[in-house]
């Protein structure tokens, strides 16, 4: 089992900037997939970033260039770092860490864990 704690959110004003922080703890070995997800009021939760060990980071249209995912290695901590943020950037914001492996074509997760969700308001 992997859990998974968040910190850092809050109410900021548009134009401003919030860091978001997981901190990882329990059995980490063989987690490969590391990411953000946020869910506003009414919407679908939907991805905001993610990186694979060795692999390529991704992130969603709406964040390029103003959000940045990292992770401190030694710490077992994993960060979002968001500037620029503007009202639409208004949700829960989710960790997720999980195993994943490529099978027939697909991608699948032998282990699958969230964080418990930080409150990220961005009044105009």
């Amino acid at each position: 089992q992997v859990q998974l704690v968040e910190s850092g959110g809050g109410l900021v004003q548009a134009g401003g900037s919030l860091r978001l922080s997981c901190a990882a703890s329990g059995t980490t070995f063989g987690i490969n997939a590391f990411g953000w997800y946020r869910q506003a009021p009414g919407k679908q939760r939907e991805l905001v970033a993610v990186f694979h060990t060795g692999g390529n980071t991704l992130y969603a249209d709406s964040v390029k260039g103003r959000f940045t995912i990292s992770r401190d290695y030694r710490q077992n901590t994993m960060y979002l770092h968001m500037n620029s943020l503007i009202p639409e950037d208004t949700a829960v914001y989710y960790c997720n860490q999980g195993q994943e492996y490529s099978s027939g074509g697909g991608y699948y997760r032998a282990r699958d864990y969230w964080g418990q969700g930080a409150q990220v308001t961005v009044s105009s």
